[in-house]
This record gives structure tokens, C-alpha cells and sequence, in this order.
């Protein structure tokens, strides 16, 4: 099967946006004509898609998708041939997180309960029966390690059953739920991976500084370290080449910008390098199950790009790229024979079309439209912007103008500023319902990629540290100065909101830079450095150190001085604008007394502050009742705020 790999192993990204903000597009070109701009009701930007997620069967009969059941999005099967659909599963307190085929009849699903993100593995066959919760055990999480292609019985998962702090590899009887253990974590393990037959060759461990690649010839073998580096040198694996032998891998060692490498595990160097780029971090890497062969590495910078390998797919895209110009295109899914797979375009303006394309004919046949309710024409284009922070740095960052305004009319528009989450994550190209929500309101948004933001090189991510509060702050400030000294933002009317990293920003912004803001916005944000590491999930903990080195570390004495400074709650005193809080009760991320004492301290003040808690949401909202909950109240609080003083100064 043609596809990318990742090992499924904690992330550095700990604290990823939690905005509802799937990329997505349409084949629809857009008008040029003028059109008169409308209010578009608000659960048109946040009610489930009508389908979503499409794959194909192993075998080409059938292709699958979610679409709402209840409100909630269950899997649903159709016959290629006769166009038969069945509804298959029956969700009805949260959505299905994600999901794949595991053979010609049985589909895999992942779920978790309330938001808690302890996920587990359900199956069940094409036609609804003999479905199984496989791994569903209390306070256990399911990572899946390889879906084994190759073995239409079992797949190969890591559970934290044994040591919450650590995941033991299971090989996992997708039919019956049989587990066996096919090595034991030590402690230190913080992803494992396979060769192409499915064997257990490769491990990378971390004691949150260090980390390591661990390698074993084969299964009876024990495994050895062979490359050992402080985690802000990577080398990444991606997969085994086709011989099993080595690995292709995203590196930088010894560069600014990752590239992708052959990595010999032998002998613990870098054999060759096959593709770079002198701007962007290069990390994805895709090949052909099937034909063993590479078929492009990719990377994202304005947008997202490919460098082909192999002229066949790269003539393929051509072909894709001339029928929907201007959109970016993805496979999502392909048969074993790889004769027939899902096509994705995204856009910035609309919720996007599925394909399913034919590779010995070339026909492209369209198979499923997300939302058609979303009329393109009533849409805002999401541009391309660069500035320079105080110090020097540049910073890409995406403008969308309210809709029906051109760039060159754009004079005192009432903004919103959003910061990503993560922080080590990034905004890219792409539609964004909060975005296209916002703008059909009358704002203009800003979202930039602030010094930390991952995909520009180690030098960028390296700024960031030791900067929550301060010089990440100040690169969303210039952001924000940038939008007033061309005449686009009326300084008066910016408000700031984000998600998770982007809720501590609009905390640390109203704190910080008082005058800047007339109100914001935190979703599940943190505000208290200090609690916040003492909460954090335990299969975070081998990566403890390594967050003290990035943000501060608790227990040393002059950090914490640092981290008091940077933590929102305990400036409170300076906040002048109003605050709208919204939080999940299950969050494990950032946990609920993170919003508990903000909302506590703002009221001791007697600061204007909105609290909504969700008792069944965890890390940023899922469920579409409390979606649209939500938004109504962030659609009032900034209304009240920000265009009521259009009035007065209008007055």
C-alpha cells in the first residue's frame, strides 16, 4: 500500500492545537465576480461533515467514510459496484476518532470515553457484525505500532498497561482480541518500530535529554544502542529500506534544516542524503508497499510540496494538479494492488471533495462532498504574510480578511489574533472553520508561526526556549504592530484567542501587553506553569526533563522564578481586558484547575470573566452540541467587544 509512516510514540508536540480546523478544499473554482456576502449560520461552519475520512478496501469492493449517526460520526461501508451502503457502527456518546481497514472484511476503529484520551481499539466486520472492544481497559491507552499489512489477522500495538509511564508492544488477534507481549518496555522506551515483515527491529528511548536509537538484527536478539544524541539533534526514523537492512530517516544532524537520509544501523552514520531544502524542514516520506519503492519526500512551507522519486506518481500529480489547480492533493487510501486510491484535495475555502481515482484508465470519479452546504463564493482567502519580529527573526504567518474585502480596501478592521497550539506545532494553508466563521463576521484573523513553530529549521524551534511569556509573546505582539502600522487593523478593536499553547498566549497577552487587546479568548489554556507540570500525563513523563529544558525547570531556583514570571494567574492584577474561558472537565493535557484558578483570580479582581465547562469534552471540544455552544458564546463575547465600540467611536 502506498503510504507515509510515523512511529506512533509521545510526542514533543505536547500541548497541539485543539481547534476543530481540518485542512480541507473543493473542485469548485472560485468566482471572480462580485458577490454580496451573508451571514452564514454558524452550525454551517462547525455541524459534522455529511462524510468524511474515506478509504478503500484492501481488495478495491468497498470504500468507507464517517458520516453522523446522532449527531455522532460512525463508520459507514459502500459497495463500489452496487453503491450499497450500511451504517456499521452505532457511537452515540463521542465521535470515532480514527479509523482503517485491517483486511478485505474487518475495520479498526479508535475511540476514547468523555474525552480522556486513554483511547482503545474496537473492530468489526464490513457489515456490521462481530464487533469488538479489543483494548478497552480502565485508564489504559492504545498506541498502534504497525497495522501489519502483510497480516490480515493481527496488528502490533503499544498499551501502558503494565507502567502507565511507558508502552509495552502487544501483538494483537484483531478477530478475537488475543494479546501477547513481544518485548517488555525498561522504562526508558518511547517508540518502537518494525521492519517490512513486521518484526521488532528498531527502538528509540529517551531520559528527556538524550535520546536514542536502539537496534537489533532480529527478534531473538537483544536490542543495542547505536546512535545517542541530545533531543535537539534528531534522526527520525521512518521506515526499513526494502532489503530490511537500513533506514530512511529525517535527520538534522549536522544541519539547520532536516533532510531526508539513509541511515545505516550498523555502523550509526548517515549513508546518504536524498533530499533537503535549503528553507524547510523536510520530514514526510511515502512509498509503494507493493512495488518497493520510494515515491516522494514532502514537506510544508507556504504550502505543502513534494520532491518525486519515482516519475510514474510524479506524472500521476501532474495530472491531478492540471484537473484542480491552485488545491493541494493527497492520496489518503489504496487498494493492496494499488490500482485504485482515495484522492484529497484541500483548498482554503470550503470543506473539499473525495475522489476515487483509477490508475490504468486515469479516471477520476467523485465520490463524496463533505459539506455541501459551504458555498465557496462566501468565503475569505487565507494569505500569505511575513514580518519581522522585534529582534530580527521572520515570521510567516497566514492573514484572512473579512469576507468580500480585498487586501488593497483593508483599512481599521477589527481582528482577531490566533496562536497555534503546541507550541511546537505550526498554522498551514488550508481551511479553517474558525477562521472562515470569523471572517464571515466581519474580522480579520491573524495566525503566525512564532519563533518555536516547527518546520523552519532547529534554529527557529531552538529560539523558543525558555520563552513562553516573553519572546514568543512578543513575536504574536509584532504580529499584531505589524497589522497596525500597514493601516489593516484598527488598534483599538484586536482581540486574541487560541487553543491549548494559543489559550496560555491570550492569557500572557492580556497580562502582559494590556493595552494591546480589547478582550481575548482561552480554550483549555494553561496559566500556571508550575501546576501545569505537575498534572501533565504519565506517558509524558520520560520526556519530563527535556520540557524543563524548553520551558523551565520547577525545581531550580532561578527557574522558578522565571516560570512564576511567565505564569498568567499570578499576574492577574494587570489584566484589563475582558476574558471568556472555555475548558473540558476529561482534559488531560491541561487539566481543569489550569482554567479553575485563572477564573477564580479574574473574579477576586472583579475583572469581567465568562466560564463554560464541558463535563463530557477533554482537550477542546468534539462533540457538535458543544461545538456549538461554544462559538455562540465567542460569537456574543467578541461582538460585544469589539464591534459595540465601532458604534460608540461611530457615534
Amino acid at each position: 500500500m502506498l503510504k507515509p509512516y510515523s512511529i506512533l510514540a509521545a510526542t514533543a508536540i505536547l500541548l497541539a492545537s485543539c481547534s476543530d480546523s481540518t485542512k480541507t478544499d473543493t473542485d469548485k473554482m472560485s468566482t471572480t465576480a462580485p458577490v454580496e456576502i451573508k451571514e452564514i449560520a454558524l452550525e454551517d461552519f462547525f455541524k459534522n461533515p455529511e462524510m468524511s475520512s474515506f478509504q478503500i478496501s484492501p481488495d478495491g469492493k468497498y470504500y468507507s467514510y464517517l458520516a453522523p449517526y446522532e449527531k455522532r460520526m460512525n463508520l459507514h461501508v459502500r459497495s463500489i459496484e452496487s453503491n450499497e451502503t450500511i451504517r456499521i457502527t452505532e457511537q452515540l456518546d463521542r465521535d470515532i476518532a480514527g479509523y482503517f481497514w485491517a483486511n478485505d472484511n474487518r475495520l479498526v476503529y479508535l475511540k476514547d470515553d468523555n474525552g480522556d484520551e486513554n483511547f482503545y481499539i474496537v473492530a468489526v466486520d464490513a457489515n456490521g457484525e462481530n464487533l469488538i472492544a479489543l483494548t478497552k481497559e480502565e485508564g489504559v491507552r492504545t498506541q498502534i505500532i504497525d497495522n501489519l499489512e502483510n497480516d490480515k489477522e493481527h496488528m502490533i500495538v503499544g498499551l501502558n498497561k503494565r507502567n502507565p509511564q511507558v508502552f509495552d508492544p502487544y501483538r494483537l488477534n484483531i478477530n478475537t482480541g488475543e494479546m501477547t507481549m513481544i518485548a517488555e518496555n525498561p522504562g526508558n522506551i518511547t517508540g518502537w518500530m518494525t521492519d517490512h515483515d513486521g518484526k521488532l527491529r528498531v527502538a528509540m528511548t529517551s531520559d528527556g535529554v538524550s535520546t536514542s536509537i536502539l537496534y537489533r538484527e532480529t527478534e531473538d536478539m537483544d536490542f543495542a544502542p547505536v546512535l545517542t544524541t541530545n533531543f535537539k539533534n534528531t534522526l527520525s526514523p521512518q521506515f526499513f529500506t526494502f532489503d530490511n537492512k537500513k533506514l530512511y530517516a529525517s535527520s538534522n544532524l549536522g544541519r539547520d534544516k532536516a533532510a531526508i537520509v539513509v541511515f545505516d544501523p550498523s555502523t550509526g552514520k548517515e549513508e546518504e542524503v536524498l533530499f533537503e531544502d535549503p528553507e524547510y524542514d523536510v520530514t514526510g516520506l511515502s512509498y509503494s508497499e507493493k512495488e518497493k519503492k520510494l515515491i516522494a519526500a514532502s514537506y510544508t512551507g507556504v504550502k505543502h510540496r513534494y520532491h518525486f522519486f519515482d516519475e510514474e506518481y510524479k506524472s500521476m500529480h501532474a495530472q491531478l494538479e492540471k484537473e484542480f489547480p491552485g488545491l493541494e492533493i493527497y492520496v489518503t487510501s489504496t487498494t493492496d494492488a494499488e490500482d485504485k486510491f482515495i484522492i484529497r484535495t484541500y483548498g482554503d475555502k470550503s470543506l473539499g471533495e473525495y475522489y476515487l481515482y483509477d490508475r490504468a484508465t486515469k479516471e477520476i470519479s467523485d465520490i463524496g462532498d463533505p459539506s455541501p452546504w459551504i458555498d465557496e463564493s462566501m468565503m475569505a482567502s487565507m494569505h500569505p504574510i511575513t514580518y519581522k519580529s522585534r529582534d530580527g527573526l521572520t515570521i510567516h504567518g497566514y492573514l484572512t480578511l473579512p469576507a468580500g474585502v480585498e487586501m488593497a480596501d483593508a483599512k481599521n478592521l477589527p481582528v482577531v489574533v490566533n496562536p497555534h497550539g503546541g507550541p511546537w506545532a505550526r498554522d498551514t494553508w488550508g481551511f479553517n472553520p474558525e477562521i472562515q466563521f470569523l471572517a464571515n463576521r466581519g474580522y480579520a484573523v491573524l495566525q503566525m508561526n512564532f519563533r518555536g513553530s516547527v518546520g523552519y529549521g532547529r534554529e527557529f524551534w531552538e529560539a523558543s526556549f525558555r520563552e513562553w511569556g516573553k519572546k514568543m509573546q512578543d513575536d504574536i505582539t509584532d504580529g499584531v504592530n505589524y497589522l497596525v502600522e500597514k493601516g489593516i487593523a484598527d488598534k483599538d478593536r484586536v482581540a486574541i484567542y487560541g487553543g491549548s499553547y494559543g489559550g496560555y498566549a491570550t492569557l500572557a497577552g492580556l497580562a502582559f501587553s494590556p493595552d494591546v487587546y480589547a478582550c481575548g479568548i482561552d480554550y483549555v489554556g494553561v496559566s500556571n506553569l508550575f501546576t501545569f507540570m505537575g498534572t501533565i500525563p504519565p506517558y509524558w513523563e520520560p520526556f519530563k526533563q527535556m520540557m524543563y529544558e524548553m520551558v523551565g525547570d520547577p525545581t531550580n531556583p532561578a527557574d522558578s522564578l522565571m516560570l512564576r514570571e511567565a505564569s498568567p494567574v499570578f499576574h492577574v492584577d494587570k489584566i484589563q481586558a475582558p476574558l471568556y474561558i472555555a475548558q473540558g472537565a476529561m482534559d488531560p493535557r491541561v487539566n481543569k484547575d489550569e482554567s479553575d484558578q485563572m477564573v477564580e483570580a479574574m473574579r477576586e479582581r472583579g475583572v469581567e470573566v465568562e466560564y463554560l465547562v464541558k463535563d463530557n469534552e477533554g482537550h477542546g471540544f468534539r462533540n457538535e452540541e458543544n461545538k456549538f455552544e461554544f462559538y455562540r458564546a465567542m460569537e456574543s463575547f467578541l461582538a460585544k467587544h469589539l464591534k459595540e465600540s465601532t458604534e460608540e467611536v461611530e457615534g
